[in-house]
């Protein structure tokens, strides 16, 4: 296939996952349950029903899935850690089990030759922390912190990078705002102190990492907003949206402050949760890279119901994901722009660790999916050449999987189709398309030094 991407030496090419989407074996080997075990006993919370109670039966087909990756040549792996494998009620005794499944997983991907990247926290609490207040109540931030020690102690021998959170603007406004998500709550607004205690968790946890001489990232769901028209009324519900959805959870981060939240109609102290201190331990620690997860921009009108200050409008123009998700690839050349001249020197080299295309199960051909994954790397490269620092980019997502509130089989994300009744796994034409242009970047770019299994997805390149 020709080489279409000018993407740099170094350039880090892999997949990611989540632990509850993929492993199943939910009550197996002293696993505590989360708070999606509870969600999705919920009836009418998930479509048809569906948990993830077998998933990806992961926790026991990893060696296959791994030689899955190594068959595509990744460099990365992304997944994510089960806290409540770790802690079964997220504080206090270990469970040695779900460490030694960890321990067993990061060797097996070295031995292929793939530099495993965990993400400590992708929405999964565990329930007795969330029977406690959840993100709401300021101790789970500490309670991570703890957390993160216990497993860095164990594994940051062999992994040198890690992400502390994924996507803490999704828990807060699904989980926690609008209760679509786990936990289910319908706070509104009033749910934002959930976000500056997974800020703040994130600090405490960079600090851990940061003691025992790792790599850090956060990784959040980024989105470029557009006004729906030029109009002033119009222009002001864009940016009150791009305070909620992307500055909230960057700004602190990168900047170490809030930003005016008086359009969101939110009190700068957060309702109370934001006491003197905190935004120091939120941005001291530093960020070695900075995750980005894009799927597609976000068009933004005045609103037209007082609850809210905006109001979300389709780009009607766009193609559409089996999500209904517009398709505009140069939107994320826009976004890591946008990044650069935002944050300036502030801006750690970026991560792309998660970027794909729902597809609906009922299309055979693949061609949606490579298409939204070639023009995506267009703009990636595009955005490269225009000085964004952009070290990898990890596809989302290896496997079919649990999609969430939409379960099992509505929404397909896979490089790889997975029977969920048989557990068969079978490669799209996609992943084929993601192999060969990971093998020709490699031909035309050859690797410096050690590539595979050392190095970090964040200072390598």
């Amino acid at each position: 296939m020709p080489d279409r991407y000018d993407l740099p030496a170094g350039f880090r090419w892999g997949a990611a996952t989540a632990a509850y989407q993929i492993e199943g074996a939910v009550a197996e080997d002293g696993r505590g349950p989360s708070v999606w075990d509870t969600f999705t006993a919920r009836p009418g919370a998930i479509r048809d029903g569906h948990t993830g109670a077998v998933a990806c039966d992961h926790y026991h087909r990893y060696p296959e899935d791994i030689a899955l990756m190594k068959g595509l040549g990744l460099d990365g792996y992304r997944f994510s850690i089960a806290w409540s494998r770790i802690q079964p009620v997220g504080s206090g005794p270990v469970n040695p089990a779900g460490l030694a499944f960890y321990d067993r997983l990061a060797d097996a991907l070295l031995d292929a030759g793939i530099t495993p990247l965990p993400t400590l926290f992708h929405w999964d609490l565990p329930q007795a922390l969330e029977d406690e207040g959840g993100w709401l109540d300021r101790d789970t931030a500490y309670r991570f912190a703890e957390y993160a020690a216990i497993v860095a102690d164990r594994l940051g021998d062999r992994i040198p990078a890690w992400i502390t959170l994924n996507e803490p603007f999704v828990h807060t406004v699904f989980g926690y705002a609008m209760g679509v998500h786990a936990p289910g709550r319908t706070l509104m607004f009033e749910a934002l102190p959930a976000a500056h205690h997974q800020l703040l968790g994130h600090g405490l946890a960079a600090s851990v990492l940061h003691d025992r001489g790792l790599e850090v990232m956060l990784s959040n769901n980024l989105t470029p907003v557009e006004p729906a028209s030029p109009s002033a009324a119009d222009t002001a519900a864009a940016q009150a949206y791009d305070t909620l959805h992307n500055r909230l959870f960057t700004d602190p981060v990168l900047l170490g402050r809030y930003p005016d939240l008086s359009a969101l109609g939110v009190p700068d102290d957060i309702y109370g949760a934001v006491r003197p201190g905190d935004l120091d331990l939120i941005h001291a620690p530093g960020l070695d890279g900075l995750g980005v997860n894009y799927y597609n921009p976000t068009r933004v009108a005045a609103p037209t119901d007082p609850v809210l200050p905006f109001d979300l409008v389709d780009i009607p123009d766009a193609p559409h994901t089996a999500f209904g998700w517009p398709v505009v690839p140069d939107a994320l050349r826009r976004l890591l722009l946008g990044l650069r001249d935002t944050y300036g020197t502030a801006l750690p080299p970026v991560t792309i660790t998660e970027n794909g295309c729902s597809v609906a199960e009922s299309t055979a051909p693949d061609q949606p999916r490579i298409d939204y994954l070639a023009t995506h790397l267009d703009a990636l490269a595009q955005a490269v050449a225009e000085g964004v620092d952009v070290r990898g980019y990890y596809t989302w997502s290896l496997l079919d999987n649990f999609e969430w509130a939409e379960g099992l089989f509505s929404q397909r994300f896979g490089l790889v189709h997975v029977d969920f009744e048989t557990q068969k796994r079978t490669p799209r034409a996609s992943y084929a398309w993601y192999r060969d242009l990971i093998a020709a970047h490699r031909a035309r770019r050859p690797p410096v030094g050690d590539h595979g299994g050392g190095g970090t997805p964040v200072t390598s390149g």
